[in-house]
């Protein structure tokens, strides 16, 4: 259960990525086509395509395109290749005021996390691409062979990092788009703000202390 009424001021704040700071679905998408078109897979419409953003992506190949462990961890390996051929730009589109808010964040000494379920090297290239590296105390994604991917095991992994440099988590808020980042931060008694303008459905924002429909209110919530 997560706290009654949890506030600002926050301690420390964790955000995702995909949807929350980035809108990466064309890049994602992309890559999704390519490595079912590899797999000798049919490719679904676009729009079908946006359930893969958000969850672990191993999960949307197992769940989304019916895939065997086995495919999933295949069609893993053709993805993250095709990934690091790209590089970060295809990810790095910034929501309209995202990248000024972390910024200010920052300024105003607020610790911050990444906890996103992208590789957690993909996610270091597009922060990077962003200059947003020096924002963020941890920067904690999927591990590259998904054993971390969840985002409760993320959160928590992002959390053991933050206690290793002292970072007060006594009133943690997270960020994030989906019911993923709700249920996963819930699982370390962390309260989540949603943002409207992500991946997410209304009735995934179940379980959150508030839902913002533009970085003007996101920034009230949190400065």
């Amino acid at each position: 259960m997560t706290r009654q009424n949890p506030t600002k001021p926050w301690s420390c704040i964790l955000f995702d990525l995909d949807g929350t700071i980035t809108d990466s679905a064309p890049g994602i998408i992309g890559r999704l086509s390519r490595t079912l078109e590899a797999m000798g897979r049919p490719v679904p419409m676009p729009a079908e395509l946006v359930a893969f953003v958000g969850p672990p992506i191993l999960d949307g190949f197992r769940d989304v395109a019916s895939m065997t462990t086995a495919e999933a961890e295949e069609a893993l390996q053709v993805y993250r290749g095709l990934a690091a051929t790209d590089g970060p730009q295809g990810d790095a589109t910034v929501y309209p005021g995202m990248l000024g808010l972390v910024r200010a964040l920052h300024a105003a000494g607020l610790p911050l996390a990444l906890a996103t379920s992208k590789s957690e090297v993909q996610a270091n290239r597009v922060l990077a691409h962003l200059e947003l590296t020096d924002c963020f105390t941890v920067i904690c994604g999927a591990s590259e062979d998904e054993t971390r991917s969840a985002k409760a095991d993320v959160v928590g992994e992002a959390l053991r990092r933050l206690r290793e440099q002292d970072v007060d988590l006594s009133n943690l808020v997270m960020v994030g788009d989906r019911e993923h980042d709700v249920h996963g931060a819930a699982e370390h008694d962390v309260p989540v703000i949603m943002v409207e303008w992500g991946y997410g459905s209304p009735a995934e924002s179940v379980g959150a202390i508030a839902v913002v429909h533009s970085v003007d209110q996101l920034r009230a919530a949190l400065l």
